[in-house]
């Protein structure tokens, strides 16, 4: 079995050290596979904020750790730096590559650079990275749980939160279903769910999953919803079995000081 550990927007620079002991914690009784980073490791894409979380990365001692930029990974206020060079930052602390994948007996995880400094905070997927995914995806093997990774959401639940889903989310999904995507993860609103894209997204005809992560360990919690990390667990099924994972959602509970098991979903995959 592969374990996959799922954080998003931990905001160093905000966090809080209780939070990030108790994911440490985690981590260590878990002892995930991979590590996912979905974007929003900083709070302001300050030198000092990215050294603590390249320092907490380390520290989780994991065979495999994929990170993307999120819009706060950005500088804000340096607007030399914002347009000339916008990922200095992020690629001294955790490397050249924005779009790194990850390619295992069991595992295809690919990660999509959705933000862009001219929007601000909004996100978007190019045709030229739908397509590249896609080809990706195509040459996946069935033992494999294929996974795409966006900082931006694919999908939204709310209408409120309309207006920060991802431009060109739809596209990528139907391509990506198309193509053999599993699951899309995914961050940026702090609010976790996980929801069925062939009944959120109209033209999405193979199924697919959208697995969204709150905050990991910020203080900057929102709709009521405590700090939350995602655990996957996939095995490769025999050829006679179906496909099958199981997706969990782990808050930190306040009062015990550590993350527990919320929510726990088996999913039936599309062959």
């Amino acid at each position: 079995m592969s374990l996959l550990l799922h954080i998003s927007d931990p905001h160093f620079g905000t966090e809080m050290p209780p939070v990030v002991e108790a994911l440490r914690q985690v981590a260590r009784d878990l002892r995930p596979d991979v590590v996912v980073l979905s974007g929003d490791i900083t709070q302001r894409a300050r030198t000092a904020q990215f050294a603590v979380a390249r320092q907490f990365c380390d520290s989780l001692h994991v065979p495999h750790v994929l990170t993307l930029p999120g819009n706060h990974d950005i500088p804000l206020y340096n607007l030399w730096a914002r347009v000339f060079n916008p990922y200095g930052g992020y690629r001294a602390a955790f490397g050249d590559e924005l779009e790194p994948e990850l390619d295992l007996d069991d595992l295809l995880v690919l990660c999509v650079n959705t933000t862009r400094p001219s929007r601000h905070k909004d996100g978007e997927v190019s045709k030229a990275q739908i397509e590249r995914v896609a080809r990706r995806l195509e040459g996946a093997r069935r033992e494999q749980l294929r996974i795409v990774v966006t900082h931006q959401p694919a999908c939204v639940m709310r209408e409120e939160d309309e207006k920060d889903r991802l431009h060109g989310g739809h596209r990528a999904v139907q391509a990506w279903s198309k193509a053999g995507a599993d699951l899309v993860l995914g961050g940026h609103i702090h609010l976790p769910y996980l929801s069925d894209l062939c009944a959120r997204v109209k033209g999405t005809q193979r199924t697919m999953f959208c697995l969204q992560a709150g905050t990991a360990v910020s203080h900057r919690v929102r709709f009521g919803t405590p700090n939350s990390i995602n655990v996957l667990r996939w095995s490769a099924p025999a050829a006679e079995l179906p496909r099958e994972c199981t997706a969990q959602r782990w808050d930190y509970d306040l009062a015990d000081q550590r993350f527990e098991l919320t929510h726990n979903h088996d999913l039936k995959l599309a062959e």
